[in-house]
């Protein structure tokens, strides 16, 4: 008994006792209600046996004994209450066995019941366990939702219960770990990081874990007087410091990380760790920081502040049918995950892919789009980012009112304004004949043209290119390391690059 205790627990001794009495063996609670069991008994009477214990477990619940036993026509029920922990009520164990009962089953019972009912107590704190893990966990995702949102007040007040506080500003990590050692890795980046990391497990990508990191975090704290140019140098290699470490503690892990953000950033600080992380598994130190790079939102300024609200009006200003039907802002954040994730939206956002499948229509239909079409993806992204930059207070909409006051420019010309061309130019740079632009293989800009083109599908675009869809698997795979950025799996690269092109070849005026 002590040994099947120690290597299987409850189960395995309810499998032992099933067998000695030749007939069913099991743990109910108090109102009937079968925990566990085992029938190893030849009568095939194992759901009669279970509702008869289930029948006498209820009318125990007054009687004033430690054992019990009841006889049913050609069988006997046996029935001990186990202790719980601190004096609490335990299940019941429960043997329904054939007549006559083998020899020495009442004594047996009686010995058993002592591991049982501390087998049952570990299990039952284990699993308590494994549900408050859960729940810190989900609530943590809550939490990185919230602030990928842009709902900053109320991830506050849901991470008040969690530790470490929300830090800002914040360095965001994309941490890629070896299957089945997800776990393992975050324990290890709460150690390097001194239990100040906020770490998420992805819900999109199983392997990924999601640091939000303090800038200051591994900075020694008698280093910090100096310059600015030392106090930045200082805190650049206190985040190679951790990046390094980590990448170093687990052979197997990939490291990417974003630049240093505030706080409400933390959705573009993910993008950036996300790209250094497609760059970071081509280099030997398997760690890489995303590099400086404008962000096109706060490029296109106030008249895209405006493009963008007029855009995304009907969207904003949807009302449900029904009540169970999605509002505005729930449209908005399957949009926004959309984007980011693809098909993996459904993990993000804990719906059925038909749920999904039916907002994005309904998303079309209201802002007059095809989300199929990368052109029309990359301008909700770029629309949706937009409204997510602080900017000026914009005027509120009135009921008969489409847009703000001021005629907003339509994306041409919003693309068209030097400071976005400047962007523009940026992002293709690496492509147009720089240092690093790859010379192994056909023009780089023009099979990236192709694969935009063709809706960034593979195939379409590898037979319009006249090779294999390996072939051009390799090309984008080589571009990401050029571009630093993701291309193949999202969140890609794609939207800004349809915008750099689009931007670069509009018309002047």
């Amino acid at each position: 008994m002590h040994r099947l205790a120690r290597s299987g627990g409850s189960r395995e001794l309810l499998h032992w006792v099933s067998g000695r009495a030749a007939g069913w063996a099991g743990l109910l609670d108090g109102a009937g209600t079968v925990l566990h069991a085992v029938d190893r008994g030849t009568d095939g009477t194992g759901t009669t046996a279970a509702a008869l214990a289930g029948a006498y477990a209820k009318d125990i619940a007054g009687l004033d004994a430690r054992a019990f036993s009841f006889d049913h026509e050609q069988h006997t029920a046996l029935l001990l209450p186990l202790d719980g922990p601190d004096g609490a009520a335990g299940p019941i164990l429960a043997v329904v066995a054939p007549n006559p009962l083998p020899n020495g089953l009442a004594r047996l019972l009686s010995d058993v019941a002592t591991p049982l009912a501390l087998c049952w107590t570990a299990e039952e704190v284990e699993s308590k366990r494994r549900r408050v893990e859960l729940a810190e966990s989900r609530s943590r995702e809550a939490v990185l939702h919230l602030l990928m949102t842009g709902q900053l007040s109320i991830a506050h007040q849901v991470a008040g219960a969690l530790r470490p506080p929300l830090p800002d500003p914040v360095r965001v990590y994309v941490v890629e770990c070896a299957n089945g050692r997800r776990d393992e890795v975050a324990r290890i980046c709460t150690e390097l990081s001194g239990g100040r990391s906020w770490i998420v497990r992805c819900p999109v990508y199983a392997r990924h874990l999601i640091l939000i990191v303090p800038t200051d975090t591994d900075t020694d704290a008698g280093a910090g007087a100096g310059s600015g140019t030392d106090a930045g140098a200082e805190a650049d290699a206190a985040e190679h410091r951790l990046g390094l470490r980590v990448a170093e503690a687990v052979p197997e892990c990939v490291v990417g990380v974003s630049a240093d953000l505030p706080l409400p950033d933390t959705a573009t600080g993910y993008r950036q760790a996300f790209h250094a992380l497609a760059v970071a598994r081509t280099l030997p130190d398997r760690h890489s920081r995303f590099g400086s790079s404008p962000d096109p939102a706060v490029a296109t300024g106030a008249a895209g502040a405006r493009w963008a609200d007029q855009l995304l009006h009907p969207l904003l200003a949807h009302l449900p049918r029904r009540a169970q039907d999605p509002g505005s802002q729930e449209l908005s954040a399957t949009l926004a995950s959309w984007l980011a994730f693809a098909s993996h939206a459904t993990h993000h956002l804990k719906i059925h892919r038909n749920t999904l499948a039916a907002r994005l229509r309904l998303i079309g239909e209201l802002l007059g789009l095809d989300l199929n079409r990368v052109g029309d993806q990359a301008t909700l992204d770029l629309a949706l980012r937009i409204r997510a930059t602080p900017t000026e207070p914009r005027a509120p909409h009135r009921p008969d009112e489409r847009t703000p006051a001021g005629t907003p420019p339509d994306l041409d010309e919003l693309l068209r304004a030097p400071a976005v061309r400047e962007w523009a130019a940026q992002q293709l740079r690496p492509l147009t004949g720089g240092p690093e632009t790859p010379r192994n293989t056909a023009d780089p800009l023009a099979t990236l043209r192709v694969w935009l083109r063709h809706e960034a599908q593979l195939a379409p675009a590898a037979e319009a290119l006249g090779i294999s869809v390996p072939g051009l698997r390799k090309r984008l795979t080589r571009l990401e390391s050029v571009l630093g950025r993701s291309l193949l799996q999202a969140p890609s690269a794609r939207y800004d690059l349809w915008l750099a092109l689009r931007s670069l070849d509009a018309p002047d005026d």
